[in-house]
């Protein structure tokens, strides 16, 4: 795979219209910050709403923290939207299966997200009570920052399934964030207290591995 191309994030729900559309449009607002052209996100849905804008209290947490709910529309989930993917996101277990009936070669590269939050954060505890984390540009990548941020990433699933036993939930309905759609305001604040803290988890580990672009130029 080509390693200067960005990092290919998908997050997956049902309707892709509540809960993976906050995930896409804050990961990509996030991870601009930390790389700008490093990270590709996108979503997509297991029985989406196909061509429907998100919805509107999920545009609402969106705007709350940043991102820009603006010009989306619902697609369904496909083998094709699969194919090329780094790492897949998941709003829950079930859907975890879905994408991997779709396509089973990504059974290492495909998690719930907040699975995978829980995973990183044990990482950045052992680094932090080790050495300083290496950051993505003490690869060997001739000194592009992009190629090195892509290898680091695409590295990082089998680096957090490693630490999976020291992650596990006392229940595992705390892999899940829950379904808002027709459902009451206080439900999609049910959604962004379960789903922002994952985000913050993975856009943290993004900035405490982000490739030094100074560096990088020095080298060149």
């Amino acid at each position: 795979m080509d390693t200067s191309a960005p990092v290919r994030i998908l997050t997956v729900c049902t309707g892709n219209i509540c809960r993976s559309p906050v995930a896409e449009r804050l990961l990509q607002a996030g991870l601009d910050q930390v790389l700008p052209g490093g990270f590709e996100v996108a979503s997509a849905g297991t029985r989406a709403m196909v061509g429907d804008p998100i919805q509107p209290l999920s545009a609402d947490i969106v705007r709350t923290f940043g991102g820009d709910p603006e010009g989306f529309a619902a697609r369904q989930l496909t083998q094709k939207i699969l194919r090329g993917v780094d790492l897949v996101l998941t709003m829950t277990s079930g859907h975890r299966g879905e994408v991997l009936q779709l396509d089973a070669s990504l059974l290492k590269r495909t998690f719930t997200i907040r699975e995978f939050a829980r995973m990183l954060d044990v990482l950045d505890e052992r680094d932090a009570s080790s050495q300083p984390p290496a950051a993505a540009s003490d690869m060997p990548d001739g000194g592009d920052p992009l190629a090195a941020n892509t290898a680091f990433w695409r590295g990082l699933p089998a680096r957090a399934a490693g630490v999976r036993h020291l992650s596990l939930p006392a229940d595992a309905a705390e892999n899940d964030v829950i379904d808002p759609y027709r459902r009451a305001p206080e439900v999609y604040r049910q959604m962004e207290d379960e789903l922002a803290p994952a985000i913050v988890s993975i856009l943290r580990h993004a900035r405490l591995h982000a490739p030094d672009r100074r560096k990088a130029a020095n080298t060149l």
